[in-house]
């Protein structure tokens, strides 16, 4: 039996840090059209550094039953999915235990969520300092970090299918 240390399978919302929530779509590989597109990362900000928001994501995500890496997890084809996604108002709301989040979305993004049904949801544990809520992020700068092998193999990916209010 091998052991684990306590941060890395205790949850404490605090040491997440400032928690962000980012939207874009565009070209999924699948070739049916745009896909809407929302990462959630921490600033890296918390008081254990950023080691301690790294391990805190990694915590809730596990405790929450999403695994970190490559595999996708289908929301739609499980009925108690522990994240879900609202999108009402030009807004997307996030929600699992523990967390609730909320980002603007542009035109775009709801016209691709409307076609879809889905949008593809990513949780990086990866530390992105740079990218401040309220803070304009260029496409070159999204592209660098979205894309890059280690934001991507960091987080968990899931496909979320697009809720309203009724």
């Amino acid at each position: 039996m091998t052991s684990t240390s306590s941060i890395e399978t205790t949850f404490r919302p605090g040491d997440l840090g400032t928690l962000a929530v980012i939207a874009w779509s565009g070209e999924h590989a699948d070739g049916q059209g745009d896909m809407p597109f929302l990462l959630a990362y921490s600033l890296g900000d918390s008081p254990a550094g950023p080691e301690g928001s790294q391990a805190a994501v990694r915590a809730l995500l596990r405790n929450n039953g999403l695994t970190v890496g490559t595999a996708v997890h289908d929301g739609s084809r499980h009925p108690s999915f522990p994240v879900s996604l609202l999108v009402e108002a030009g807004q997307a709301v996030v929600s699992m235990p523990w967390l609730n989040a909320q980002c603007a979305v542009p035109p775009e993004w709801l016209a691709a969520a409307e076609a879809r049904g889905t949008a593809y949801f990513l949780f990086t544990a990866r530390p992105w300092s740079g990218a401040a809520p309220g803070r304009p992020v260029g496409e070159e700068e999204l592209q660098s970090f979205a894309g890059a092998e280690e934001t991507l193999t960091a987080a968990a990916h899931c496909l979320l299918p697009v809720r309203r209010l009724r």
